[in-house]
């Protein structure tokens, strides 16, 4: 099982090696195999990314927004008659299950790239009369945009930059997240092929101090980032230093908040794909399950009859709907928190353990009668674990919802619509959910507030982060001076 891509970069149009770049060896989740082996960016790799963006950059922004849409729509095009071939790789890259992966990921994509082909030409300034005299505005890219990618939805990332950036007219240097770094190569040898210039989407593999160098180089003008939060806070300190603007995707422990009113199904639906939908692997999931009193066992029941169900096993299976963890690091980690919600007393209601489908996969895992204070309550795990906490009040419920450094998202689900809206504009999250969870429409602003960041994905909110206004006076008579 091979997925070995023609070199390790895509850079200015061509495919791009140094072998002098540190190894970096890419393993299929399902098997451990390593199907690729790549090599981080060197300088003189990150020194040609750069240069070539910003020397292709200004042609690029010069032509129409419709010329530059129908590159885009054609890249969508490609995605979509390549559909399954993308999907295989994408499992290959995660170990997502391959149902998941014909869904949501390319797809997902695509949809952005679609989306902002078509806002880019409706892009416009405004006039402001100011009595014979008057004023307009441009709006104008930042110039070369550096992406940095995290590993959970890699191709998905690539294009949720890519889209806003190149449609609007930047460059993008993109650096995927080492652990997954085979969609993106793919997605630029696909952008050249739908017309885009060289050097305008640029990807250079690396570990952290790649990162860095893109953050730090003055020729680049922003930075978006999506990962973890102590990551995003090296990246935003780099970034500040240089005064360049930034989009922060971070982490969160967001609460999905259930009612006794709501429907128990679609509740406990959502519970479920809001922390086991990718192994539990979502920077948004809904990991603080809180239930009211009322129907807390009733919830607890179900779930864990539904859960039962959930089938695990090869990832390439059509018939898998869930597959491993991403790396042996990454299951180490959550089974030590499956430990430690045990030590401190949590009540495990399903799962606990590893699975026999393979050596990262971790089954499903509920705990209930699960206090604030404790640890697998307050941190961000990233693994198929769900904490079912109780209360009685909205009041209550609300002010232990918004006590933590995150504020990604938040779900409420009532039968009462006039609650579920009064429960939203008081729980700090930048992104919410009535009676649904993890919906992520590209028509829809995805982002956070408090420590899990800041800046929007997708919608047309995205495209005030990838450009700027220029505001231009215009006097229509003589210059009238004391002096």
């Amino acid at each position: 099982m091979k997925a070995q891509p023609k070199a390790s970069h895509f850079v200015n149009g061509e495919w791009m090696e140094d072998s002098a770049g540190e190894v970096i060896e890419v393993t299929y989740p399902g098997t451990g195999e390593v199907i690729a082996k790549l090599h981080a960016a060197t300088p003189a790799v990150i020194e040609a990314a750069i240069s070539g963006a910003l020397a292709a950059q200004a042609d690029w922004a010069a032509r129409r927004p419709v010329e530059r849409a129908r590159v885009l729509t054609r890249a969508v095009a490609i995605i979509r008659e390549r559909a399954e071939e993308l999907a295989q790789l994408e499992t290959l890259d995660t170990g997502k299950p391959i149902q998941e992966t014909r869904e949501a990921d390319w797809p997902s994509g695509a949809e952005a790239l679609e989306y902002f082909a078509g806002l880019a030409p409706t892009l416009t300034g405004e006039t402001m009369p100011l009595g014979g005299d008057f004023a307009y505005t441009i709006r104008e890219p930042l110039g070369v945009c550096a992406g940095i990618g995290a590993w959970n939805y890699p191709s998905q990332i690539a294009c949720w930059k890519s889209a806003p950036a190149l449609s609007t007219g930047n460059a993008m240097v993109f650096k995927p997240s080492e652990v997954t770094p085979l969609g993106a190569l793919r997605l630029a040898e696909i952008f050249i092929e739908a017309g885009l210039p060289a050097g305008i989407f640029n990807v250079v593999q690396g570990y952290g101090p790649v990162g860095a160098a893109l953050a730090t180089d003055p020729r680049i003008a922003k930075v978006s980032l999506t990962g973890s939060v102590p990551t995003g806070g090296k990246v935003y300190s780099a970034a500040a230093a240089g005064m360049k603007q930034v989009t922060m995707e971070l982490g969160g422990k967001s609460p999905l908040i259930v009612f006794d009113d709501a429907d128990l199904e679609s509740a406990v639906g959502a519970a479920m794909l809001g922390n086991f939908y990718s192994s539990g692997q979502i920077c948004s999931n809904g990991t603080r399950v809180f239930v009211q009193k009322g129907i807390k066992e009733a919830f607890l029941k179900r779930l864990a009859e539904r859960a039962g169900t959930i089938r695990l096993g090869d990832p390439l299976d059509d018939e898998t709907q869930f597959g491993p963890l991403i790396s042996t690091a990454q299951f180490d980690k959550v089974m030590s928190y499956i430990k430690l919600g045990r030590d401190e007393g949590a009540r495990l209601v399903c799962g606990g353990a590893g699975d026999p489908a393979g050596p990262l996969f971790v089954q499903p895992t509920v705990f209930a009668d699960i206090t604030d204070v404790m640890t697998v309550a307050r941190e961000e795990i990233f693994g198929p674990v769900m904490s079912v906490l109780d209360f009685e009040s909205e009041d209550e419920v609300v002010a232990r919802a918004n006590d933590t450094q995150f504020g990604l998202a938040a779900g409420v689900f009532t039968a009462d619509l006039a609650r579920g809206h009064r429960m939203v504009s008081r729980l700090q999250a930048g992104t919410c959910w009535i009676n649904a969870y993890n919906l992520t429409p590209v028509e829809m602003p995805f982002g956070a507030v408090k420590g899990s960041g800041f800046g929007r994905e997708n919608s047309r909110a995205a495209v005030d982060h990838y450009t700027q206004l220029k505001s231009v006076y215009v006097g229509m008579g003589p210059v009238e001076s004391p002096y």
